[in-house]
């Protein structure tokens, strides 16, 4: 559901086609190579974010929160393999926030409330929440996925939950778009006027599909219900983080984020549904299957 879309065409199809392998390649290799991926992303999602802030007439700690986010993701990912301890992994957020609020004081033109919030914001937006995507690549707790607990890397729990959380976003995606322009009637929201509520009970429909499937393949205790919530809330916070970047370019007054991705438009435009998901999908299998006793 990331963004309206766009007249098929072969630039489209074959960037389409190169992002989602190369995607697959990260998540099956895993630890720094998966980090160096979403690094990058994040980087030039980030630049994009900016841009739009700009349009407003803001001026955000640009280099400083390119700095901290990227410091955030290593952190993240050096402290899940027990280079660095969680502690210290942790408090680079609030570390970094400090550090931008100061860095926009010290400057000739002091920084206003809005620059202050779009620096915040962008770190919490394009750091934060993506460092949840190598947590949860990271896992390797048998119990989170007993059918893999026999099997050789890189078949682990956080690969699989990975590709699961991403197939969900995906399936999401293509049922929105399938069931929205044969049967949608009636508008989502004015902030996208191409998404359609019909379209949305579609895109749910598939997730939850999705994650029946997965959480039977996985044997989770009650796999095909609690899979089936967890494609539920994979909709609903994909959809946030798709209509969460399309206020921000109403309100630039621009149509897309940027060019990065020939026939797609920016990066936002393309992991804005992959934003949100994670840090929810990764609480939901360390908090919940736990709870249910999983062997």
């Amino acid at each position: 559901m990331a963004g309206e879309r766009r007249p098929t065409s072969l630039p489209r199809l074959v960037s389409g086609w190169a992002a989602g392998g190369l995607g697959l390649v990260m998540v099956t290799l895993g630890g720094w190579w998966f980090t160096i991926g979403v690094g990058v992303m994040v980087h030039i999602g980030l630049l994009e974010f900016f841009r739009l802030a700009q349009f407003k007439g803001m001026r955000p700690a640009t280099k400083s929160t390119l700095v901290a986010c990227q410091l955030l993701l290593i952190c993240t990912q050096w402290s899940d393999s027990g280079g660095l301890p969680d502690a210290l992994a942790q408090a680079v957020l609030p570390v970094a926030g400090a550090v931008i609020c100061g860095w926009l004081m010290l400057q000739p033109r002091t920084g206003t409330i809005a620059d202050i919030a779009a620096s915040i914001f962008g770190l919490f937006y394009l750091g934060f929440l993506p460092s949840f995507w190598i947590r949860l690549r990271d896992l390797n707790a048998t119990n989170l996925a007993p059918s893999l607990a026999d099997q050789p890397w890189p078949f682990t729990s956080g690969m699989a939950l990975t590709l699961m959380a991403c197939l969900m976003i995906v399936g999401t995606d293509i049922g929105s778009y399938v069931i929205g322009r044969r049967f949608g009637r009636h508008p989502l929201s004015p902030i996208s006027p191409g998404k359609t509520v019909e379209g949305a009970f579609g895109g749910l429909a598939c997730s939850m599909a999705i994650g029946a499937l997965g959480g039977t393949v996985l044997a989770w205790s009650w796999g095909w219900l609690l899979g089936a919530l967890l494609g539920a809330l994979v909709t609903i916070f994909s959809l946030v983080g798709d209509l969460t970047e399309s206020m921000m370019k109403r309100d630039a007054g621009v149509k897309d984020s940027g060019d990065a991705i020939p026939g797609h438009g920016g990066m936002l435009d393309r992991i804005d549904s992959y934003l949100f998901t994670p840090a929810m999908v990764f609480s939901l299998v360390t908090v919940v299957l736990p709870m249910l006793g999983e062997p």
